[in-house]
């Protein structure tokens, strides 16, 4: 059989040349070599090192001074996690907290009629409403704890780590029709609070085979030890006690291994 590819049409014309002299049981075993090769590590029997990115929900309950303020909240949010050959996990998490109308009350009563109505300029009662905002972030370490005869990428896991923790009121105004909370009259009554704070997550981590069936779901409690940023006009003081804020509660994220290839592949050391 004659070749006609030319050198500069097919730059693998030597391969081809190659495999059409030699013999076809070599030609065959060379071929399976590189599935051979990749047999000896796979995705399903040997833990494999890779870059997560988790996006995350979870709902919470606060505790101790935090309880006073607000009530229960969602939580949205992306971790970045590095899971090593060992299952140890290391990275970072960034959430945002929302809720509804604060527990506290009397934050407008200074602002407001005996009926709890505010005046706006145009003389009708304004529509002010009072939300729940707030944001932590958190730096990880954590190890994935393997069950027997399972996948080894998957498994019990534990992580903990320090962070920030900060929660406000956020005041909205339809309309703008109350200069009373617009523009910098607002922080006088938000509650800014910020701080330190611990997290801590136990659960489940599960790192299938395929990119879509990659969890993990558990408990995730926060502790912070904050103070308020605010002067509080209805209090007429500036807030600087200490508290200690609690969250807690159930966490479910879907993670996106970053594999080299895909995970129906095998992958090398």
């Amino acid at each position: 059989m004659q070749i006609a590819l030319s050198k500069k049409l097919c730059p693998c014309w030597l391969y081809v040349c190659l495999i059409e002299t030699m013999p076809k049981k070599i030609f065959i075993i060379l071929l399976l070599l590189p599935l051979a090769a990749e047999a000896q590590v796979n995705v399903r029997d040997s833990a494999v090192r890779a870059p997560l990115v988790i996006v995350q929900y979870a709902y919470q309950v606060p505790g101790a001074d935090m309880a006073k303020r607000f009530h229960n909240n969602s939580s949205v949010g992306m971790s970045f996690l590095y899971k090593t050959k060992r299952n140890l996990l290391y990275g970072a998490s960034g959430n945002f907290l929302f809720g509804p109308v604060p527990k506290e009350s009397g934050v407008l009563d200074s602002i407001s009629t005996s009926g709890g109505y505010i005046i706006g300029s145009d003389g009708r009662y304004a529509e002010v409403l009072l939300y729940e905002r707030g944001w932590n972030v958190s730096v990880y370490l954590g190890k994935i704890i393997r069950f027997r005869n399972s996948n080894p990428n998957s498994g019990w896991v534990i992580m903990a780590g320090p962070g920030f923790l900060q929660h406000k009121i956020r005041i909205e105004n339809t309309g703008n029709t109350a200069p009373q909370v617009g523009g910098d009259y607002r922080s006088g009554y938000d509650r800014l609070t910020n701080g330190f704070a611990l997290s801590g997550f136990a659960g489940y981590m599960l790192l299938g085979s395929r990119r879509l069936i990659n969890f993990y779901a558990g408990i995730e409690l926060i502790q912070g030890w904050t103070k308020g940023k605010r002067y509080d006009f209805d209090l007429m003081k500036y807030d600087n006690a200490s508290r200690h804020d609690l969250l807690y509660g159930l966490k479910a994220g879907w993670i996106i291994p970053l594999y080299k290839k895909g995970p129906k592949d095998f992958y090398f050391n």
